[in-house]
């Protein structure tokens, strides 16, 4: 777990080579929200299958852009990959940076059922007046979940509106007070980049993300209906490149935008880990062969 452009994704490959050599085979599982939509790849630098070294990876390409990653549906997902794999005799890789995502396969999360029409409107009225409104009443009806909430995060926004309505209590948008493990023998993985070298980083994987062609990839999911898309439409990066396909944006300005907004989650991903117990912190460039021996 870590930052976005951490370096998890080399660190995860490495770790699971590692393991095999030792006679554990490993199977890595993806928790990175945005890399389960299928053709979603330069804006999520998500790894081409080519270049997976042979090791089995899940939940890579699951959704269609026009569905809604739901962390719920995820967790349970996620869940029964991790136990096929155990089943089949070999370790689980959990990698990725979306916090509530990763909290909810290693921790005791249990999450309120889902209402699809107070859901519709809400999303309704988020298109029509946006965030700002919807999260003024979040923070007036539950203030601890609104100060944990990203005011610009819509999603995350009506999720917590839809579960108020349902008289049900928000998990917070956040760690369970006393988190409990789901399976005992978890072993976490932090990946840390200093801020100034994670800026840098940042910046220059966006500048990359357009050279490499997200403007056509997401010209592409235009078609395959990534405008009536809930969740794919508004991930970093691609919102702005639809603006800019629709002329709202210069390129420019679509660039600037997007390592503003990935710099923001990024520091909202450190704070979000900060707060895991037994973490190993560790840098990119970790000894896997350490990592794995540390892991028996």
């Amino acid at each position: 777990m870590g930052a976005t452009g951490t370096g998890k994704t080399a660190l995860s490959l490495d770790l699971a080579e590692a393991l095999a050599a030792r006679g554990r085979p490993a199977e890595i599982v993806n928790a990175d929200a945005m890399q389960l939509y299928r053709g979603m790849d330069i804006g999520t630098a998500k790894l081409p299958v080519d270049q997976r070294r042979g090791i089995p990876h899940h939940l890579f390409d699951a959704l269609d852009v026009t569905e809604d990653a739901a962390v719920a549906w995820y967790q349970d997902a996620a869940r029964a990959a991790i136990t096929g794999i155990h089943a089949r005799g070999a370790d689980a890789v959990l990698v990725g940076g979306s916090g509530l995502y990763v909290s909810s396969v290693l921790f005791d999360f249990r999450f309120p059922p889902r209402d699809e029409e107070r859901r519709a409107a809400l999303e309704a009225e988020l298109d029509e007046r946006g965030p700002g409104a919807l999260y003024a009443r979040l923070r007036e009806l539950d203030p601890a979940t609104a100060v944990r909430v990203d005011p610009r995060n819509g999603r995350r926004i009506v999720r917590a509106l839809e579960v108020l309505a349902q008289g049900e209590r928000t998990h917070g948008a956040a760690l369970p007070d006393e988190p409990v493990l789901w399976r005992d023998a978890t072993r976490i993985i932090g990946v840390a980049v200093p801020r100034e070298q994670l800026v840098a980083r940042l910046d220059a994987r966006v500048e990359r993300m357009w050279a490499d062609g997200l403007l056509d990839e997401v010209r592409d999911l235009r078609e395959r209906g990534l405008e009536g898309g809930v969740t794919a439409r508004r991930a970093i990066g691609y919102a702005q490149a639809l603006a800019q396909l629709a002329g709202e944006m210069t390129a420019s300005q679509a660039i600037d935008e997007t390592q503003g907004l990935t710099r923001r989650y990024a520091r909202r991903q450190v704070s979000w880990f900060k707060r895991y117990q037994g973490v190993r912190w560790v840098d990119p460039g970790a000894d896997a062969a350490a990592l794995a021996d540390s892991t028996a």
